[in-house]
């Protein structure tokens, strides 16, 4: 692991901090703003300082979750969505974790600073989201790329936000992984997700996520905070993981061990096929674009 900077011991301090308040505040917002029939936060995961990857799709590994539980994250924003996607988790009093994108930040940080208030998780999903994906760019350009979202997501949201990092599209590359980790980060791919990059009903939406919910019966699952349908969907949603009995797991920066559980040896990427289906014929180095291209692929 490289050695930390003192950026970085900075940042693992104030993720430890943040930790503490993020939990201090989940718990006073379900005391103070929802009733006993709200989803709220079954329990909190501390995702220690060694950097990781974890995600089934993506990641040998996963977070150790048990039976029925669920972790939310949100990719993208802010966008015009975010504001009704964050009424629809603070009426349930639901956590989550949203993934935002530098330039998003910068010109919406209000939101990104609602997100903190409001007890949340916030990630890094790269400054710009290039439409090539950051397996595409040069690596110091890909570097100067996350690196300028971070500073941009830290400023919105006041210091607040948390070493976690998910690669747009999935598409990372060993030598991005490695930079990431022995930062301390954690790269969070997803367990399922619920295709909302392509267009489609509220309502199938709900349909295509809960089936895959069911089959997988636990999981991180990955939405986008800037899809207006992945906001009328919610409340329907998170009151259907009540009525099933799946509980919300709230994801934080700690100081231990990262509570993980590895896939086993017939693991395979799903995600992988994809990218690079996605990005066949591009060419290594290409310019970042205009930072609406996904490599999800239409499953």
């Amino acid at each position: 692991m490289r050695k930390q900077t003192g950026k970085t011991e900075m940042i693992k301090l104030s993720s430890v901090t943040l930790c503490a308040l993020l939990t201090l505040g989940a718990t006073a917002a379900v005391a103070r703003d929802c009733g006993p029939d709200a989803l709220g936060v079954s329990r909190t995961i501390a995702i220690g300082p060694k950097g990781t990857a974890v995600g089934l799709q993506s990641y040998p590994r996963t977070l150790d979750l048990q039976d029925h539980e669920v972790v939310l994250t949100f990719d993208d924003g802010p966008a015009e969505p975010t504001a009704r996607v964050l009424d629809a988790l603070a009426k349930e009093c639901a956590l989550a974790t949203f993934f935002v994108i530098g330039r998003n930040a910068e010109e919406t940080p209000a939101l990104v600073r609602r997100e903190a208030a409001e007890g949340h998780s916030i990630g890094y999903h790269s400054y710009s989201h290039p439409a090539n994906t950051l397996r595409l760019m040069y690596d110091d350009a890909a570097k100067a790329d996350i690196e300028k979202g971070v500073a941009a997501v830290e400023k919105a949201s006041g210091g607040k936000s948390a070493p976690f990092f998910r690669f747009p599209g999935f598409a990372d590359t060993p030598e991005l992984v490695s930079y990431l980790e022995g930062k301390g980060f954690t790269i969070f791919g997803s367990d399922l997700w619920a295709s909302d990059w392509s267009p489609m009903a509220p309502k199938a939406e709900l349909d295509l996520v809960m089936s895959r919910l069911e089959k997988a019966g636990k999981g991180i699952v990955l939405f986008h905070d800037s899809k207006a349908q992945t906001a009328a969907m919610l409340p329907d949603f998170l009151t259907a993981l009540k009525s099933r009995g799946y509980k919300l797991v709230h994801i934080v920066p700690g100081a231990g061990e990262t509570p993980v559980v590895d896939a086993g040896p017939d693991w395979t990427s799903t995600t992988e096929p994809i990218i690079a289906k996605t990005l066949a014929g591009k060419v290594k180095g290409a310019a970042a674009g205009d930072g609406h291209g996904h490599s999800h692929g239409d499953q």
